[in-house]
């Protein structure tokens, strides 16, 4: 009976939020979870998760609130800047379904930090930090994608405290931060009742997502500490750290829990963003290694396949896909290479024969981009992880925040923030917030004061 009342929420949910995404305008970004609450019209802050750096401020991470309202006299300003305390890795972010709260992760640490983002949107503020997240979740390391589910954030481990290698879990908490439980990833050794459907069953983990609709829950997979807090130099000129990637995307039972089936999906698959239409049962990542597009699709007998569909530039040179975001149409991908700095729009109208369409180099490297529903804007970030990163370049625009808008031809820039200059750090995940989420009104802006930079 309780699996019948979970499946009903889970249909009645989406249907409502298909309902809604037809009636209705929303500024949000793209990519959240179909439980979460939704910001309708234009959005009033950016909250970014920022790596704090040696001689660099107060060298802490920080959660950076940027004023992204055009009506405001503030906007394309920091106005909030609220440091945690010492240096975690701080990489990934992600809000509850009520949208009350944000929870953030250290990759190195393992802290989780909650912030209560709905007493005043402006300004957020520490409400809680995890700091027994490897013991309470039996020895997961990395937390990296916290993403909503009713009333509870699933969160995908990069590693382990055994041996810092790729074999993970995925782990339940309320959204208030109690510990649920752990569901660790098929491995050979142990499949959990999956079906292994090509050569591997790594057990690695990276990110989450879900398509209620169809009782679905897809992971990824990429590489433990040992890798990620290497040098990227040393670490490519490594042969056997090379070896130690992810080659898999995990189809689960969204309600159960458990792993149905293994996708090969060679040379870590990272990013998974899922389509939104009703008849639209698939999703797409790219790999890091092999610069490749795959589409994680359910075919015609219900069954879920993988299949690479494109090429992102030029292998052999490393572009190094990292985020990516599909829009609200499902007809446009946006693929960011780091390497090269390129952001990348791709035509996947047909995703089975992606075409790109449109490419602009932001800056020396990317990492994150978060578009608005409307399609209209578009915000990048730089970071990728603290021993990944380079150091400087010709151009010096390294670590930045960028807002663009886009008339579907054209990336226009509307402001830009140097994040070191700022004192700041190394800017990671963004994530929304606005006013209008929590019944308030936005104050006049002689009543907003800008914060000074640390």
């Amino acid at each position: 009976m309780k699996n019948i009342l979970q499946r009903l929420t889970s249909t009645l949910c989406a249907s409502v939020f298909g309902l809604l995404a037809a009636s209705a305008s929303f500024a949000d970004e793209t990519c959240m979870s179909p439980y979460m609450a939704k910001i309708v019209g234009q959005e009033d802050f950016i909250y970014v998760w920022t790596l704090g750096v040696e001689g660099v401020g107060d060298e802490q991470d920080k959660l950076v609130t940027v004023d992204v309202n055009p009506n405001s006299k503030n906007y394309g300003k920091v106005i909030n800047s609220l440091s945690v305390g010492g240096r975690n890795e701080a990489h990934h972010s992600g809000l509850t379904d009520d949208r009350r709260y944000l929870w953030a992760g250290g990759l190195d640490t393992s802290k989780i930090f909650i912030f209560n983002v709905h007493s005043d949107p402006a300004k957020p503020r520490l409400y809680k930090t995890i700091d027994n997240f490897v013991d309470k979740s039996g020895g997961v390391v990395g937390p990296h994608t916290t993403y909503a589910l009713p009333g509870r954030m699933m969160i995908s481990g990069l590693s382990n405290d055994k041996d810092h290698g790729g074999r993970t879990a995925l782990v339940e908490y309320t959204n208030g931060g109690q510990y649920i439980t752990t569901h660790w990833m098929p491995t050979d050794e142990n499949l959990g009742g999956a079906m292994k459907s090509g050569q591997f069953a790594d057990g690695y983990g990276y990110d989450v997502r879900a398509l209620p609709r169809r009782n679905v829950m897809v992971t990824s997979s990429f590489t433990g500490w040992n890798n990620y807090m290497m040098d990227l130099g040393k670490m490519m000129g490594d042969g056997e750290a090379m070896k130690r990637f992810g080659n898999t995307v995990v189809i689960w039972d969204l309600h159960t829990r458990k792993p149905k089936k293994v996708l090969d999906v060679p040379g870590a698959p990272l990013e998974i963003r899922c389509a939104w239409g009703s008849q639209n049962n698939y999703c797409f990542t790219t790999t890091a290694l092999t610069s490749k597009i795959w589409l994680i699709y359910e075919d015609k007998m219900g069954e879920w396949q993988a299949k690479a569909v494109a090429d992102i530039a030029d292998a052999s040179k490393i572009p190094l896909p990292v985020d990516i975001s599909i829009s609200a149409d499902d007809n446009t991908l946006w693929v960011d290479t780091w390497n090269d700095g390129m952001a990348r729009a791709f035509d996947v109208s047909d995703p089975f024969s992606p075409k790109e369409v449109y490419t602009k180099k932001i800056g020396a490297q990317i990492n994150m981009i978060s578009q608005s529903w409307d399609g209209s804007r578009a915000y990048f970030t730089s970071s990728l992880l603290a021993n990944w990163d380079k150091k400087k370049s010709d151009s010096g625009d390294v670590q930045y925040f960028k807002a663009y808008d886009w008339d579907g031809k054209e990336l226009k820039l509307k402001f830009a923030i140097d994040f070191v200059a700022e004192k700041l750090g190394l800017p990671h995940q963004m994530r929304f917030g606005a006013y209008s989420l929590y019944a308030q009104k936005r104050p006049q802006d002689s009543d907003v004061k800008v914060a000074a930079s640390p």
